[in-house]
């Protein structure tokens, strides 16, 4: 027997219905939706959908808030700096710790509002480097954290290769190596396997970046992948990147990519932070994704993405957390925002030819994007037919219960912090209630003692 849920709103694509009456079936799908009614279970609060988090790497969490102790005398601490200790975490962690530091994660995804990860996953060996008996035990491993916190998960195992750019890859990189593209594709075949005996998990794949795997390789792999998969890639994300990348290639980054591969809507770019003027017309033409990783961007110092220029030219965009600085996924949006009105000296990022309404706008561009990263095609923020997964603003937080329907997104999206949430549905079914995920005891627990075991944090 299904349920029914009346919630105060639930936004749509034209706006918010009053009193919305949500029918789902036994699985969690939508039967019907109605506005204006006085029957089903009452929900006092918001529904807005659930947000699509585009890249994440999860075993980074192990290590969120630890690299800002700087040595004073070096002055040098950087983004490759930090790599050198994102190493270390990486040939640390053994397959049960990364189950247990994912589900937390994932759990705490969805008390922020997230219901939706796209996995960016190159930890696919022992801290040897050999393959474990399971190919895609790794994987796997972050496919069931996904499961027990309640979360859908996208996998994308990456073909990583190279150290850089014409460069052998170093000892720190051991545990994520396919050494030819028989090998990625049979990495991605085990994973494609694995992840179909899942429901709530979906297949992409991807390359890490163009200095990670040989350009014949990158070439080949895109000419021949398949299309029915999202594709996901690091590029443009750092200086020091596209310089190399001139070095070696004699074009940029981005440049090369469109120069040699059949960019098109499947591809998600990662970050893109430094692009040429013709580099952001040539992604907004391919009518390729770029995925804005705004907290992360700012704490490595990455830089600004060409975003005002991107979107006057209809391009798309998701947001990701990436090393997971930063869960929130309405921070996201305001960092993000902020980062271009210091740029640009205009408070309009977010405003489109046909409405002014910012914070709407960005929930919107931002959730269809998301599901084109986790190769969802849905149209609508609630779909009959659809599985119900939303975030719930409590309609009793002071703003927001003073707020009419109009400056409801706005005052969302600006105004609020993960204290206003609700709680989180996903197929229906809450995984998150008055500020807590309803197995936070248990995973919370057996986080801390991986941890404890890994010791980076001790």
């Amino acid at each position: 027997m299904g349920r029914q849920y009346r919630f105060k709103g639930l936004l749509t694509e034209e706006g918010w219905l009053e009193d919305a009456l949500v029918s789902l079936d036994e699985k969690g799908k939508i039967r019907s939706i109605e506005s204006n009614s006085s029957e089903g279970e009452y929900v006092d609060g918001f529904a807005l959908p659930g947000f699509q988090n585009a890249h994440s790497h999860a075993f980074q969490y192990a290590m969120a808030g630890l690299a800002e102790m700087h040595d004073p005398a070096q002055r040098n601490d950087d983004f490759w700096s930090w790599r050198n200790s994102m190493y270390k975490v990486a040939l640390s962690i053994s397959p049960d710790q990364l189950e247990a530091i994912a589900t937390m994660l994932y759990a705490e995804m969805l008390r922020h509002g997230y219901t939706s990860v796209a996995e960016f996953h190159y930890l696919h060996h022992d801290q040897n480097g050999k393959s474990y008996d399971n190919p895609c035990e790794m994987g796997e491993r972050l496919v069931v954290a996904a499961q027990k916190a309640g979360i859908r998960i996208t996998l994308v195992p990456m073909f990583y290769q190279k150290g850089g750019f014409g460069q052998e890859a170093g000892e720190g990189q051991r545990r994520f190596l396919s050494k030819t593209i028989d090998d990625y594709q049979a990495l991605l075949e085990s994973t494609r396997a694995m992840v179909a005996q899942y429901d709530h998990a979906s297949l992409g794949s991807g390359i890490h970046s163009l200095r990670a795997v040989a350009e014949h390789d990158v070439i080949q792999y895109g000419q021949s992948m398949d299309p029915t998969l999202p594709f996901h890639i690091h590029i443009s994300e750092q200086l020091k990147e596209v310089e190399a990348c001139l070095d070696y290639h004699g074009q940029r980054p981005v440049e090369w990519l469109l120069n040699n591969c059949p960019v098109n809507k499947n591809y998600h770019l990662v970050h893109a932070t430094h692009l040429s003027d013709a580099e952001v017309e040539g992604i907004a033409q391919s009518g390729a994704h770029v995925v804005i990783c705004p907290s992360t961007e700012g704490n490595l110092g990455d830089g600004l993405f060409s975003f005002d220029d991107f979107k006057k030219q209809g391009g798309r965009w998701s947001i990701g957390t990436d090393s997971h600085v930063g869960l929130n996924p309405l921070e996201e949006l305001r960092i993000l925002d902020y980062g271009q009105r210091t740029r640009s000296h205009s408070r309009e990022t977010y405003v489109s030819e046909t409405s002014g309404d910012s914070g709407f706008n960005a929930i919107q561009m931002a959730w269809k994007a998301g599901r084109a990263a986790m190769g969802a095609s849905q149209n609508h923020f609630f779909g009959v037919g659809e599985s119900l997964d939303c975030v719930v603003m409590d309609a009793q937080a002071p703003l927001i219960a003073a707020s009419a329907a109009k400056h409801l997104c706005n005052t969302m999206v600006y105004s609020t912090d993960v204290s206003n949430v609700m709680g989180t549905m996903v197929d229906g079914e809450w995984k998150v209630q008055a500020g807590r995920h309803l197995q936070q005891a248990e995973i919370t627990r057996e986080f801390i003692e991986a941890m404890e075991e890994v010791g980076v944090r001790n």
